[in-house]
């Protein structure tokens, strides 16, 4: 599909803007830097949504996953999970199942770590954009969950969404498979 477009014009200065906003993230010498190349970049896919495609995705999701990292502040966590949001919007369930493992590697780390603000941002995302792809989140099923177990921690404000969205997961992909899956992340987490 990417390749067809790549006849149409605007489609290339897409690209083009993409590619520009990127630059920005090599730019970037402090966190308030990565909000703006972060802003910069929702901007042109905001304002592309149309092509129901996003270019350079490999690069745009390590330049998110960069920006999820554990010594930046919570507002340029807050920034990123906006732009997954747009991401997640243009592409729809069917690309997000075939582009999971772009985008989740790093979202899935961000829940042990992130502040508490950031903390129901990010389910929320799980439950609109990940909960819906159901057996096609099977290839990271265990990722998956052992990214939510940290919010299983008693006393945290979302422990109670966390342990709702398990149950669910349970239910969408199937108990035998979620439990084996469980069982799996509780194995190889420390």
């Amino acid at each position: 599909e990417e390749v067809e477009l790549l006849s149409d014009s605007k489609y290339r200065n897409y690209v083009a803007a993409v590619d520009k906003a990127l630059k920005n993230f090599e730019y970037s010498s402090e966190w308030a830097d990565l909000i703006s190349a972060l802003g910069k970049l929702n901007k042109v896919l905001q304002n592309n949504a149309k092509y129901q495609v996003v270019p350079k995705k490999l690069t745009i999701g390590k330049r998110l996953a960069q920006c999820l990292h554990p010594a930046l502040p919570s507002g340029v966590h807050r920034k990123a999970l906006e732009t997954y949001e747009i991401i997640f919007k243009i592409i729809g369930t069917k690309w997000l199942a075939k582009d999971l493992f772009i985008y989740s590697s790093g979202l899935f780390p961000l829940l042990g770590h992130a502040a508490m603000a950031v903390k129901p941002v990010l389910l929320t995302l799980y439950e609109r954009y990940y909960l819906p792809l159901q057996r096609a989140l099977l290839p990271s099923l265990q990722a998956f969950i052992t990214g939510l177990l940290p919010g299983l921690e008693e006393g945290l404000e979302v422990y109670d969404r966390t342990d709702a969205m398990l149950v669910k997961l349970s239910l969408l992909v199937g108990q035998q498979v979620f439990y084996g899956a469980l069982w799996g992340s509780m194995l190889v987490t420390p």
